[in-house]
């Protein structure tokens, strides 16, 4: 069940931010929970699994986050790392699709 109030410090992010960089294809062989989370994000934010720092964190984003290709590994990466939710103006339509399935709270605004 998902929290009625979700609050977190802010990381922001701009357009076009696909799947290979929100979870690098050279991870999809990972499996626990702790390694994904450790790569989340690594690409467009270094140190991004260090920064987040067991703090409550929302991402916030520009158009098209997420697009690209369909592995469901990239929100369930964002999730592994304790990311609360993602706010963008738009979301690819498979990882729209994907986030929901795997709970992680997403708003389009």
């Amino acid at each position: 069940m998902f929290e009625s109030i979700i609050k977190g410090k802010v990381f922001k992010v701009g357009n076009d931010i696909d799947t290979d960089q929100i979870y690098p294809g050279r991870y999809l062989y990972l499996t626990s929970p702790e390694e994904v989370s450790s790569h989340a994000m690594e690409d467009i934010i270094p140190d991004f699994s260090e920064k987040i720092g067991g703090e409550d964190w929302i991402i916030v984003a520009g158009k098209n986050f997420g697009c690209g290709s369909s592995r469901e590994h990239a929100p369930r990466a964002i999730l592994c790392a304790g990311i609360k939710a993602i706010v963008a103006e738009s979301f690819g339509r498979i990882f729209y699709r994907n986030a929901l399935n795997v709970g992680l709270p997403i708003v389009k605004c």
